[in-house]
């Protein structure tokens, strides 16, 4: 736990100290709604298309660097961790995925052991328009990659004569008492071909390998599923909708996620679960998307995880 605590601490560390102010681009137009979409909520940003058996979430880009622990929440919640916000709540969510035909299952469990989140899988994909004006359609899973942003650690017993360590995100470092070797971030191939240089010793050349093949973009392997979330008692008798607090389209285990990946996800305990946005690919903050939500019929004879 103190190792990657330390790994953890140095990757904050090595972000810069001040974000760039970008130039805003131009406000671009918002992607068309179906005509048999039927707003659910007086703000109409949720959405049920009766004919597809879909729910449209007319939603927001808010975060395009970053540690991911959702990839939508509800206005004004979890924007810091979140690709997208929706200004409406999660509960009318959930009844426009019941009346499209989803059932409810459940959210991670963790005591007394880990049990995945699970409920009828739900395909999400995203429309905005481009720069130059054309539609664009993607599976949301391509907008979420494994954390690249943090430190990676090879086993090295020592650093050979030649190797040359330094501070700073291209450059190696060497952790002596836990014998490993350490790079921040994606190693370009530039940056591979100069460190493979400094020595030809077959561990350490092993060890710049294993750096470079960790840092590589990955795209999130999994699927998203309608957990359900749940109520909480506020205390005076009224019950509220746990997801209400930010919880509606997790990539990170909620024991109150509305929507969860099914696979075991962390935003704190594990780096290798951590998540954050396909920065490249997602565009700039405001743009505005289309977010459809498409239950997927479980198949005959397929055993169910909604239990």
């Amino acid at each position: 736990m103190l190792r990657l605590a330390t790994l953890l601490f140095l990757s904050l560390v090595s972000l810069p100290l001040f974000a760039q102010e970008e130039e805003q681009p131009a406000p671009r137009p918002a992607p068309k709604v179906p005509a048999s979409a039927v707003p659910l909520n007086k703000q109409e940003t949720i959405l049920l298309d009766k004919e597809k058996k879909t729910i449209l979430l007319k939603s927001t880009v808010c975060l395009r660097e970053g540690v991911l622990e959702m990839l939508v929440c509800p206005k004004q919640t979890k924007e810091h961790e979140s690709i997208f916000t929706l200004d409406g709540k999660a509960q009318v969510v959930h009844a426009g995925l019941l009346a499209a035909g989803a059932e409810p299952g459940h959210p991670a469990r963790f005591s007394p052991e880990f049990v995945k989140a699970a409920g009828t899988k739900i395909d999400i994909f995203v429309n905005w328009i481009d720069d130059e004006g054309k539609p664009q359609r993607t599976n949301a899973q391509e907008w979420v990659r494994h954390a690249t942003q943090r430190y990676f650690e090879a086993p090295l017993e020592f650093v050979p004569e030649g190797v040359r360590l330094a501070e700073g995100n291209d450059a190696i470092r060497y952790d002596d008492v836990n014998k490993e070797l350490l790079f921040f971030g994606p190693m370009t191939p530039e940056l591979k071909e100069k460190f493979l240089g400094m020595s030809k010793d077959a561990s350490y050349q092993k060890a710049i390998e294993s750096l470079a093949k960790q840092g590589e973009f990955k795209k999130i392997e999994a699927d998203f599923v309608f957990a359900g979330s749940g109520f909480l008692d506020r205390g005076d008798g009224a019950q509220v909708y746990a997801a209400e607090g930010g919880s509606l389209i997790c990539v990170a285990n909620f024991g109150d996620a509305l929507i969860d990946v099914n696979i075991k996800s962390s935003a704190s305990n594990d780096a290798g679960l951590l998540f954050e946005p396909w920065t490249e690919r997602v565009p700039p903050a405001g743009t505005e998307v289309l977010l459809e939500l498409v239950p997927v019929p479980e198949a005959k004879g397929q055993d169910s995880e909604t239990k």
